[in-house]
């Protein structure tokens, strides 16, 4: 009788994950369309800190970019994303060559470059002026009420200056905020394992 027991035990224990799983993907899923979330992500591994002197946005051999497991992580948070039940979303990435290559990787549908996800990592004291023109921004894009997800692939500077949060890189933060696009609440989402 024991084994039965242990048996009958381990499968509800397995069908109770199941159903916690499948919550999970369906309230990430239903609060990604509600109109009050979005979900903030720090870009995929990029080796180095910073970026070398005399970088220039718009050249990207001038920046520190993606590596290969980087480039797999991205891609490995897609695949996540899609087994969440996210098969497409409004996706906005920082002017950075590491964040745009993160977002397109993602395979969620055009990226689209937003300066108010950009870093300010080499200039701290514009921290306040760009944390505010990212509420704005997050505002106006959910007041287009379109239902459908929204991707900020941003640095871990503006994630922490809007949420007061640190992440690691490829972590995701699900935003909940309210009209005026300010931070009310998050849930973190880490990096799929590689």
């Amino acid at each position: 009788m024991k084994p039965i027991k242990q048996i009958i035990a381990r499968t509800i224990f397995l069908i109770c994950c199941l159903c916690g799983a499948k919550q999970a993907m369906a309230s990430l899923v239903n609060d990604l369309q509600d109109g009050q979330h979005v979900l903030l992500m720090r870009h995929a591994d990029a080796p180095g800190y910073g970026d070398p002197a005399g970088y220039v946005i718009s050249q990207c051999s001038t920046q520190r970019n993606l590596g290969e497991y980087g480039k797999s992580q991205a891609r490995a948070i897609g695949l996540w994303l899609t087994n969440q039940g996210i098969q497409k979303a409004e996706v906005f990435s920082s002017p950075w060559c590491r964040c745009q290559d993160t977002a397109k990787l993602l395979n969620k549908g055009p990226v689209k470059i937003e300066p108010a996800l950009g870093s300010f990592f080499d200039d701290m004291r514009i921290e306040a002026k760009h944390t505010e023109e990212l509420k704005t921004f997050i505002k106006n894009e959910l007041a287009r009420q379109h239902r459908t997800a929204i991707i900020l692939v941003t640095h871990h500077v503006n994630i922490q200056a809007y949420t007061g949060k640190i992440v690691n890189v490829g972590d995701m933060v699900l935003v909940r905020v309210n009209k005026k696009g300010e931070y009310l609440s998050h849930t973190i989402y880490p990096s799929p394992k590689i």
